[in-house]
């Protein structure tokens, strides 16, 4: 199954034909990120019978040559974003191994890790200024759509505005923080995992230690699931 097939053609229909409109004008007015050509790089890399884990981002870095449309994923080469670093030192932490020195998720998206940011488009050096273009509704469905797949998936709820957002979609109330197995009107096992945003300004108040990682590997080896070989690196980087 396609995504096109899961949402039902998306954007040949309201509200998100007017959102990608709105997202386009702005990209001809002004510098957005990332490039045109990545707006669904997420959802080219990780198709929806894939998913095995879906984490949650705000919106694309805004400064130059970051966003490539993985959540948190930088382009190679460039220098590792603050909430990027933290997310690698308690990758280390948690797994005992070191983590890649380049900031591209690609691997963790090619083994079936949505990196979906819940804005999609920014521009450049405005944190958060596409907000009201409408990609709320868009991502909403998305997540939607995931909490029906049959498959075992983890949810990455990190910071209030993701726990906020996948409630919403969810239509359930706070979600617990450990597995759902059977249980609710998802068809497969559900792992929800919150903690606070990997971000310097909340790392510490209990992302460091919540040991996501290894986690969410627990999860999927007792639904018969390979592990997320998260310490993968990108093609051609150097051992």
């Amino acid at each position: 199954m396609t995504w096109q097939e899961l949402l039902d053609s998306p954007f040949d229909r309201e509200p998100h034909r007017t959102t990608l409109v709105r997202a386009e004008a702005a990209a001809r007015s002004n510098l957005v990120y990332p490039p045109r050509e990545q707006w669904f790089a997420a959802f080219e890399r990780t198709p929806p019978d894939a998913v095995r884990v879906v984490i949650l981002g705000q919106d694309p870095y805004h400064e130059p040559g970051q966003a490539m449309g993985l959540a948190f994923s930088v382009r190679p080469g460039v220098p590792l974003p603050p909430s990027l670093r933290n997310m690698y030192r308690e990758l280390c932490d948690d797994l005992g191994h070191p983590a890649p020195a380049d900031g591209d998720l690609t691997p963790w998206a090619k083994q079936g890790v949505l990196l979906l940011n819940t804005v999609l488009t920014v521009e450049a050096g405005k944190a958060n200024s596409h907000r009201d273009l409408g990609w709320q509704a868009f991502t909403l469905e998305v997540l939607s759509a995931l909490t029906r797949l049959p498959q075992p998936i983890a949810f990455v709820l990190w910071g209030a505005q993701a726990k906020r957002t996948f409630e919403q979609a969810s239509g359930a109330g706070k979600p617990a923080n450990g597995p759902l197995v059977g249980t609710g009107p998802a068809p497969g096992p559900r792992l929800i995992l919150e903690s606070p945003h990997p971000s310097p300004l909340s790392a510490y108040r209990g992302f460091f230690g919540s040991r996501p990682y290894s986690r969410i590997n627990a999860f999927l080896r007792g639904c018969g699931q390979p592990e997320i070989r998260w310490c993968e690196r990108t093609e051609g980087e150097q051992p």
